[in-house]
């Protein structure tokens, strides 16, 4: 076991001198733009989008589903998680996806099973409300509205394989909804932590995301009835053929480390995020915490050209913050939460997340 985890630890020296030794090259540009999918690249949970993301490496529990699964390890008895996120927000409503590109509804549960394993499932569900149906001879409407609907569903098992190393798995179904056409898909995330220091608070994390097979759409909204040949009598229905799409596929390499001060904590956090389809970026994040029952959190994420609105490829401009109110329900340690987490756009006015979590 000594030898494994010297390796390990060779493994992850290497990687953080090459991070901080190579420039950022912007991701793959040739690329950009040709995934699918892009709804898998949006944390939905309020806890860990405070920090934009930068704590790949010590996020512990049901929120590590997203970030770094071999978190999940972490998971004491059961935790459940309910989240609302108002996606892009342009209106003054919040949480309306009326005011909103979408509105995003979460849901996660997570049951520790035997001494070293947790399983665990979450669902992501993205509202975009109703859409006018248009057409080339209707351009203004007035024919009906349809409602997109997007979906992630994720199955999760992590394991404790010793004091130090934490891994595990997600197997991720993806379903993209209109009322005549859709696609289906599935996609794997594996993560794998390391914990050393004198008190466990120096915490290493490698998470792959997003790898699966190619999808594409079908349905009837892919066919049309149109007159073929010369014959204006002859009608006949002729069905397209969609292209397939990849996944966006990315890799989080992360480092946290914890200063512990008497009832108080202060955790600094970086991970850097190599994306197939987009530019790099590198997430940094600084949580502060009171007795585990009152947290702040703020956190930047950086990458070319994101304070040019000429160069700049996302709405995510990358400033991040958020807050947590954690409160002890029994003394047998469960515990009820209330998260909360801001994400600055430029255009739109935000993105805002709300999240109430128990520990049971």
């Amino acid at each position: 076991m000594t030898k494994i985890n010297n390796s390990i630890k060779a493994i992850l020296v290497i990687l953080l001198a090459i991070l901080t030794v190579n420039p950022i090259y912007a991701g793959n540009p040739q690329r950009a733009g040709q995934a699918g999918a892009s709804e898998l690249l949006i944390n939905p949970w309020s806890r860990s989008s405070g920090l934009g993301g930068s704590n790949a490496a010590g996020i512990h529990g049901l929120e590590a589903v997203y970030l770094n699964v071999a978190g999940l390890a972490f998971t004491e008895k059961t935790e459940l998680i309910f989240s609302q996120t108002s996606w892009l927000q342009y209106g003054s409503k919040m949480f309306s996806a009326n005011d909103a590109v979408s509105n995003i509804s979460s849901f996660g549960f997570a049951q520790k099973v035997g001494e070293s394993g947790t399983v665990a499932m979450s669902v992501m569900s993205m509202d975009f409300g109703e859409i006018e149906i248009t057409t080339t001879d209707l351009p203004d409407g007035g024919i009906g509205t349809y409602s997109p609907r997007f979906m992630n569903i994720g199955m999760s098992y992590a394991h404790v394989f010793s004091n130090s190393i934490y891994g595990g798995f997600t197997v991720k179904m993806i379903s993209e909804q209109i009322s005549n056409l859709g696609a289906t898909g599935v996609a794997l995330d594996a993560g794998i932590q390391y914990v050393t220091g004198e008190k466990d608070n120096l915490q290493f994390g490698i998470a792959l995301k997003n790898i699966g097979p190619r999808m594409s759409f079908s349905g009837d909204g892919l066919s049309f009835r149109g007159i073929v040949g010369d014959d204006d009598d002859y009608k006949m229905t002729v069905e397209q053929r969609s292209a397939e799409f990849e996944l966006p596929a990315l890799l989080n390499m992360g480092i946290s480390y914890d200063l512990n001060i008497l009832r108080h904590r202060v955790t600094g956090s970086g991970t850097f995020t190599s994306n197939s389809f987009q530019k790099d970026q590198i997430r940094i994040g600084g949580e502060y915490s009171y007795r585990e029952m009152f947290m702040i959190r703020t956190g930047y994420v950086f990458e070319e050209g994101i304070n040019s609105s000429e160069n700049r490829t996302t709405a995510l401009r990358g400033p991040v913050a958020g807050f947590t109110i954690e409160l002890p329900m029994t003394s047998g340690g469960t515990t009820f939460g209330l998260d909360y987490s801001y994400r600055h756009t430029d255009p739109f006015q935000g993105s805002h997340s709300i999240g109430a979590r128990i520990n049971l």
